[in-house]
């Protein structure tokens, strides 16, 4: 049975993208080994925005190496959480709201390895406030966005973490690595 990880990036002031929407900001480099975390997952969770903007498609905009990293994530099995979508729009599995902890506890069971918590905001808040996330992996970015849309909303009580290591590289990112206290 995998763990629920967490994997963002987000910003010193912890948001997880601009104030239109923008990631350009988040730094890929090969010292962080994605495809490592890659490698330990087999399944990917999506809320159903962000699975319309990269659960389904690689965007146009991305480098060589975002490319083939989401060509390996489009390669998982893919979960969507989502009351409006309907399978015939998501050739993926959809999980409905009123199922959840059910749905995700029966994924849990099937996979082997871990599975990657994508996001987005709302989902992220979901787990967290239903104690679903096993590990919490961000990576901290060197800038200040000023506004944007925030990792943290609308959580429903504290949530005690132990940290389990970091990782600093030479673009000045950070990976903090916690799991559940």
């Amino acid at each position: 049975m995998g763990d629920i990880i967490l994997d963002l990036a987000v910003s010193l002031d912890s948001l997880i993208e601009g104030p239109n929407g923008e990631y350009d900001w988040c730094i890929m480099e090969p010292e962080m080994d994605f495809s490592g975390f890659l490698n330990s997952i087999d399944a990917v969770f999506y809320g159903r925005k962000s699975y319309e903007q990269f659960g389904s498609q690689v965007p146009d905009t991305f480098s060589e190496l975002e490319r083939e990293t989401y060509e390996v994530v489009n390669g998982k099995k893919k979960y969507v959480f989502s009351d409006t979508l309907s399978t015939e729009n998501c050739p993926d599995t959809v999980i409905r709201s009123r199922d959840l902890l059910r749905d995700v506890a029966a994924v849990k069971q099937q996979t082997q390895k871990n599975i990657w918590l994508f996001g987005g905001a709302s989902l992220v808040t979901t787990f967290i406030n239903h104690n679903l996330i096993d590990e919490y992996r961000l990576s901290v970015h060197p800038i200040v966005l000023g506004a944007g849309k925030p990792l943290f909303q609308g959580i429903e009580q504290r949530v005690q973490l132990k940290l389990t290591g970091s990782k600093t590289f030479p673009s000045g990112v950070i990976q903090l690595y916690y799991r559940r206290g």
